[in-house]
């Protein structure tokens, strides 16, 4: 058993230092602690590395930290959003994309952005450093353009003399050229001007650096423009121009926008006390100097008593120290004080294979230096890639976290969540969503506007009731999202029969923990369940909540459907065709990502795709002339459409090569990652009729692979196919495909044949 959660920490950010505190916790982690991280990125560029990925000599693996098994490592709820405020009084964060999530104990590190000075035409014209997903977008996509351009002159700028301006403009150069050559294309067609306000560039370093790096500029035919202030950046027929107050205009392709740091605006907006730029102020322990639950690390703060440069060095050097002073407010022990080096060793990479190290008043430059760099980055980076082994006998605080409660927990009705924690959450989801108060349909008699010990609804005349249940462990753990996977693939059941959703009974097993943060869980769930179900108006009506081990998330939902209106899996008819609305592939990456193995961006595409409601698609099947329909879930694509096959005694044609697959499937498949219930889905087989033939195909497995919140199979007249595909892609379901056709039985023959080619 698990010790009851009584404290929340939240981390604000995925930076440089949250990724160190998060392999801390993981190491040694705190008892009785909910650990949560919101971050709007799942992959955290790593700033020493990423100017030698937008050379091209490290990928995009290399050079980012995957969140997502960081913090399936270290036990940590992962929620992906942006932050946008704080409410500072009732310790809560508020989110662009989910209900307020309250803290104990808050760290911020979200970084910062470079500063436009209000510099007109910059927001529509420039493409600024940050944020990094951006800037990296924007340079694939110019580099593409240069390839389909091969007679066009290359001509590019970037605003900001810094290292980060020299870094960026060194390795762009080196890419530009390296695509040029491979073009076959004379380097003489690449022209890169730097623009910077001061008399020299990569200003604060020493003398040498400086002197350093103009030679490089010098000798690489770099057109440095020093003491410009660039005041606008404005369109030129298909290019941009750079307009500087001396007078001076260059015209150049793109505009790439590097100057100095700035803070974003809700820490000041929400009360925290901050520098004139807008960077929260810590004290020497890392806290807020306003607010002592509050701390802060990265370029996102300040230290009042130590200023430094805002860089990746000093972010990286407030890991360990933010990690024990967070452990030591929510244990009640002092706090240790933090001193940043006054100097540091700072290696510039000037992308033709060679590095400047400085520290203090010496440098040197060698391609030894360059090797010496990134062992030092890939020694930093595999700290997020390669975790070790934790059995649970390693660690004095494992044991610690996984002793059972003081108190046994009953079971039967002692296993009720109280009636405090239901009032509560239920309170602020009336206060939070109205909505949710003011859906009452004519048709719902009791319910949880007027609750009583069940739930009293009308039948509408003439309708058939529809009913379906499903209950499962949690397999994301922001349940917020949870929610709405729940519903969405329990809802599929009904749009699978034609049927409307009419009302929604909710089972919820929560973790045991503090009333106040299980209400929070609960709160949680309820406000995901009514993003889930306020688009078709279906009201949730009741449910049943317990205490347990682990989030578990269910729901009976009830539709109701016109007799003539009903679909079944048995009128597949010879002559139809076959569409399913979404990829495949959910059992696969799920399964490697409870081994830390999933990319988290695999994941996020999936939990995309399990969150989008079925209702639009069951509609437009409706309006092509739908026969049949299913939703592809735990028994797999084969399973499902097995049972179609078997009670309409027709055969099927499935083509392999047109299934959609979520990204990351395929390398999930071929590493062995495999859900526990695809043994026995591998039973379908026996339907096939040429499946050795096929077997060995990448996608095969695919057939079997159980999916959790899946898409639509549907049958409809051929004729009609291409129009009913269409209608889906416009409705939001771009990986709808065309995926077989339904055939005349076959004598002694299996019903389902495979097409690969």
């Amino acid at each position: 058993m698990q010790v009851p959660i009584t404290q929340d920490l939240v981390l604000v950010g995925g930076g440089h230092t949250h990724a160190i505190v998060l392999r801390k916790l993981a190491m040694e982690p705190i008892p009785g602690v909910r650990l949560t991280l919101i971050t709007n990125l799942v992959d955290t560029p790593y700033s020493g590395m990423l100017p030698c990925h937008i050379s091209g000599l490290y990928d995009f693996d290399e050079s980012h930290i995957d969140l997502r098994p960081l913090t399936r490592f270290a036990q940590c709820r992962l929620v992906m959003d942006t932050a946008v405020g704080l409410d500072l009084k009732a310790r809560q964060v508020h989110c662009a994309g989910h209900p307020p999530i309250t803290y104990d104990v808050l760290s911020i590190d979200t970084g910062s952005t470079p500063a436009t000075l209000s510099v007109p035409g910059v927001a529509d014209y420039a493409i600024p450093a940050k944020p990094v997903p951006q800037l990296l977008a924007a340079w694939a996509a110019f580099l593409e353009q240069v390839r389909q351009q091969p007679d066009r002159p290359v001509e590019i700028a970037i605003v900001g003399g810094g290292v980060g301006g020299v870094e960026l403009a060194l390795n762009m150069q080196v890419r530009l050229q390296a695509l040029l050559a491979k073009l076959g294309r004379p380097l003489t067609q690449l022209t890169l001007h730097l623009f910077h306000r001061g008399t020299e560039i990569a200003n604060g370093r020493n003398r040498s650096t400086r002197r350093l790096l103009r030679r490089h500029f010098e000798k690489r035919g770099v057109q440095l423009h020093l003491e410009e202030s660039v005041v606008a950046v404005e369109p030129a027929a298909d290019r941009r121009q750079v307009r500087c107050a001396s007078g001076l205009t260059v015209a150049c392709d793109r505009v790439f926008w590097v100057t100095h740091a700035s803070a974003p605006d809700w820490p000041k907006k929400s009360g925290l006390v901050t520098d004139e730029q807008g960077f929260i102020l810590v004290k020497d322990t890392l806290q807020s100097c306003s607010h002592p639950e509050v701390f802060a690390a990265g370029d996102v703060a300040t230290m009042v008593n130590h200023v430094r440069p805002k860089a990746g060095v000093f972010a990286v050097r407030q890991g360990p120290p933010l990690f024990h002073n967070l452990k030591a407010r929510l244990q009640g022990q002092p706090l240790k004080p933090f001193k940043p080096q006054s100097q540091y060793l700072n290696i510039i990479d000037t992308g033709d294979g060679s590095a400047i190290a400085s520290r203090g008043p010496f440098t040197f430059e060698s391609r030894w230096m360059r090797a010496w760099k990134d062992r030092i980055d890939q020694a930093f980076m595999g700290l997020f890639r390669d975790f070790p082994a934790m059995a649970p006998t390693t660690s004095e605080h494992r044991l610690n976290a996984l002793k059972p409660p003081a108190a046994m927990h009953c079971a039967g009705c002692g296993s009720k969540v109280g009636s405090d924690v239901l009032n509560l959450a239920l309170r602020r989801v009336k206060q939070d969503f109205p909505q949710w108060a003011q859906r009452s349909p004519e048709n719902i008699i009791l319910g949880l506007d007027a609750p009583d010990d069940a739930a009293v609804v009308k039948v509408p005349e003439g309708q058939l009731m529809v009913h379906t249940v499903d209950f499962f462990r949690a397999l994301v753990d922001d349940p917020f999202v949870m929610a709405q996977i729940a519903l969405k693939h329990c809802l599929s059941d009904l749009y699978a029969t034609g049927a409307s959703p009419q009302t929604v009974l909710a089972m919820i097993t929560l973790p045991y923990g503090r009333s106040v943060l299980q209400a929070e869980t609960l709160y949680h769930l309820l406000a995901g369940a009514h993003k889930a179900l306020f688009s078709s108006q279906t009201p949730l009506v009741g449910g049943h909540t317990t205490e347990g081990q682990e989030l578990m998330i269910g729901f009976a939902c009830n539709g109701v459907v016109s007799p003539e209106q009903i679909w079944r899996k048995g009128n597949l008819q010879p002559g139809q065709t076959l569409i399913l609305t979404q990829p495949l592939g959910t059992g696969t990456l799920f399964a490697a990502d409870m081994q830390r193995a999933a990319k988290g961006r695999w994941v996020e595409v999936a939990i995309a795709q399990m969150i989008q409601p079925s209702a639009a698609a069951a509609q437009c099947f409706r309006n092509h002339g739908v026969a049949a329909c299913t939703d592809v879930t735990g028994f797999g694509l084969l399973g499902h459409l097995g049972e179609m096959v078997a009670v309409s005694h027709v055969a099927v044609a499935l083509d392999l090569t047109e299934l959609p697959v979520l990204a990351g499937a395929r390398e999930s498949l071929a590493l062995g990652h495999l859900s526990s219930l695809h043994p026995q889905n591998l039973q379908a087989a026996q339907l096939l009729q040429n499946s050795q033939r096929h077997s060995q195909h990448p996608d095969y497995p695919l057939l079997f692979d159980p999916q959790t919140a899946g898409g639509l199979l549907a049958a409809v007249p051929s004729d009609r196919a291409q129009a009913c595909l269409e209608a889906l892609w416009d409705q939001g379901y771009p990986h709808s495909r065309v995926i077989g056709t339904v055939l005349p039985p076959v004598a002694n023959e299996r019903p389902i044949t495979i097409r690969a080619w």
